[in-house]
């Protein structure tokens, strides 16, 4: 890295020589690094090409994940959820103790319980997780699909957030199979109700229930709104919703 003293002032890159401007001055630096060639043909970057294999595999199977239930991923999410993902799913992959370097995969890891556990309670929207929003009980039938939420008391079973005045649940469950990169997903129906609403019970069939190879996915929706003349408005851009992981079997 050189400094630059001189007269005109030139910023950018010229044949491989970067100029930019620091808070010291002006400096030039050269073009460095190492190709993209080397990397994939050097038997020193072996291990780096395995990295970047798996690595590349695991933001695939984050994607898949993501895109079962992409219309509610519209209503809960926050900005590095496909990062985290991805880093869930590493460790995941991390549990294929049957294949190479380079070549380990999620949907073997994801087979056993330690696996399917990982990626059980995911929380889509970390600035508002289910842990810290929902207090009631839900009763999961993994054979149907059903979820039962018993004795539900708004006011009491959820934390609301200041200026809400109406909620929603609804569920989703999803098989996926991250070998072959294909899911089928079906939703239940939505409950709105008033946060003063009264103790209630409420269940939550799905449109179908899919069998088949794969991994059955169960996710759980909470929307906040703000009641204004009648007309319920997502609050704060939905910020404050809630979309997690219910179980994975």
């Amino acid at each position: 890295m050189a400094k630059v003293d001189g007269i005109v002032e030139i910023q950018g890159t010229v044949k491989g020589i970067t100029f930019y401007r620091t808070k010291y001055g002006m400096y030039a630096r050269a073009k460095g690094g190492i190709s993209k060639h080397r990397i994939k043909n050097d038997p020193a970057f072996e291990r780096t090409r395995e990295n970047c294999a798996e690595f590349g595999h695991n933001a695939k199977m984050g994607k898949l994940v993501r895109n079962a239930v992409s219309n509610l991923l519209l209503l809960a999410k926050d900005s590095r959820v496909s990062s985290r993902l991805a880093q869930t799913m590493g460790r995941i992959k991390n549990l294929d103790l049957v294949s190479v370097r380079g070549q380990r995969r999620v949907g073997i890891g994801i087979q056993g319980i330690d696996g399917k556990r990982i990626l059980k309670g995911f929380d889509f929207n970390i600035a508002s997780p289910m842990q810290a929003v929902f207090r009631g009980l839900l009763d999961l039938d993994p054979v149907t699909g059903v979820v039962v939420l018993a004795d539900f008391n708004p006011a009491f079973h959820l934390a609301v957030p200041e200026g809400a005045t109406h909620a929603s649940l609804s569920t989703a469950v999803s098989l996926i199979d991250f070998e072959e990169g294909i899911y089928h997903s079906c939703f239940s129906n939505t409950e709105n109700f008033g946060i003063a609403t009264a103790t209630a019970s409420y269940t939550f069939i799905p449109s179908e229930f899919s069998t088949g190879d794969g991994i059955s996915i169960y996710f759980f929706l909470i929307e906040f709104f703000q009641e204004i003349n009648g007309v319920q408005y997502s609050l704060k851009n939905n910020s404050y919703n809630v979309l997690s992981i219910l179980e994975v079997g």
